[in-house]
């Protein structure tokens, strides 16, 4: 029927679309005058002026000023209104559960971390989520209703067709085949899951090194090995939602491992996890290797490498190199991307001297020559991705006029 919600060409519809490109504006620029949204547009005067007041009247916008130091009087300025909604993330791993809630621009306004350690969990997985989701939002000042969307991280990634968690044995409690049921009697908002990894990559799409960017790869190392796959713009997550569990990647160098979800481990793994770097610097003769967990251990070695210009350090940080670029060749190989991202503690800690001696030996292992940078999200990436993938589909409902 002609006239509808949903027939392109009609006067709503483009009210709807040049409202979209005017809040997508504000949120890029921050506040703006009117004049400057008609000229961003191409819209005529009184059309944003009518646009304007008509975001203005749904509560979308606000006037948040006026410009100064301009000839002529002061023009009012305009900005997407914070509170017109909420997203939440959530990173889990073995050992907690980092929550965060943002408004709709993307300023983060609450946060919260809930400590989960050992085997056995000491309350339910879905008491564990909320209770995380209560402490941001307590945090924000806002109650649970207030928030639209909830994207939650974890390892591994759960199995489109059967709803469980696979590639993830590590994370005690969340492997239940009604856990996800449970979660949503539990939640009053929409909830997504995501891998950590791809929640990483997102990030580095959005606000990171790989902006721009339609086809990357990002290996990630800091409590496990794995890897998000960017093609033609969108997460590739495979049939299982396995796509970048490249841990499991049978590598020269290290023994072929069977059963590996079992294990799991792999051959990549276990070349190059960060369980590797402390085994190898001790190989080296390096003294004073940090203890503790894996990743930080791994990490202190790889800074403290990279200040080295010779020695059994500077042999460390080759070697290394060389198991990165092993696996890296295999991706690099049968994806041909554009860019690799390297990502997760242990891969900054060595920072451009590392990525340097990764791409030199990846031009040697593989006929593809994509460019490597470091990642430039270093604080919270998951949790970070989690938001920013939960404010994508929030921006999508709140600022949709054309109901």
């Amino acid at each position: 029927m002609a006239g509808t919600a949903g027939t392109p060409g009609t006067p709503r519809v483009l009210r709807a679309m040049n409202d979209r490109a005017a809040l997508d504006l504000l949120l890029e620029h921050g506040p703006l005058s009117r004049t400057r949204i008609g000229k961003l547009t191409g819209l005529s005067k009184p059309t944003a002026s009518q646009l304007l007041a008509r975001l203005e009247a749904a509560g979308l916008v606000r006037v948040t000023g006026t410009s100064e130091g301009r000839p002529g009087p002061n023009a009012q300025l305009y900005a997407v209104n914070p509170t017109a909604a909420y997203a939440a993330g959530l990173d889990v791993t073995p050992e907690r559960i980092r929550a965060a809630v943002a408004d709709i621009t993307g300023r983060t306004v609450g946060e919260y971390e809930l400590p989960t350690p050992g085997r056995r969990p000491a309350h339910p997985v879905v008491r564990q989520v909320t209770d995380a989701l209560d402490g941001a939002v307590k945090s924000a000042g806002l109650a649970r209703d207030d928030v639209h969307r909830l994207v939650i991280g974890t390892p591994g990634a759960f199995d489109p067709n059967t709803g469980r968690l696979r590639y993830a044995s590590h994370l005690p409690g969340w492997h239940s085949p009604a856990l996800l049921d449970d979660l949503a009697a539990a939640l009053p908002m929409p909830v997504e899951y995501e891998n950590d990894v791809n929640l990483v990559a997102l990030a580095e799409q959005r606000l990171g090194a790989a902006r721009g960017h339609s086809d990357f790869v990002l290996l990630w190392n800091q409590e496990g090995l794995g890897a998000a796959l960017v093609l033609g713009g969108r997460l590739h997550r495979g049939w299982t939602g396995g796509a970048g569990e490249v841990g499991f990647l049978p590598v020269p160098g290290t023994p072929l491992v069977r059963q590996v979800t079992k294990a799991n481990s792999g051959g990549y793994q276990e070349l190059a996890g960060s369980q590797a770097v402390p085994k190898l610097a001790r190989e080296l003769g390096i003294e004073d290797v940090p203890s503790g967990p894996y990743a930080e251990a791994a990490a202190e070695l790889l800074a403290r490498a990279a200040d080295h210009a010779s020695g059994p350090h500077r042999e460390l940080l080759a070697t290394y190199a060389t198991r990165l670029a092993t696996g890296l060749a295999s991706l690099v190989s049968v994806l041909d991307p554009d860019l690799v991202v390297l990502s997760g503690s242990v891969l900054t800690a060595g920072g451009e001297v590392l990525r340097t001696l990764v791409q030199a030996e990846l031009e040697e292992l593989a006929a593809a020559r994509p460019r490597l940078v470091v990642g430039d999200v270093r604080e919270h990436p998951v949790l970070r991705g989690a938001l920013e993938s939960a404010l994508a589909a929030t921006r999508d409902e709140v600022f949709d006029t054309s109901h």
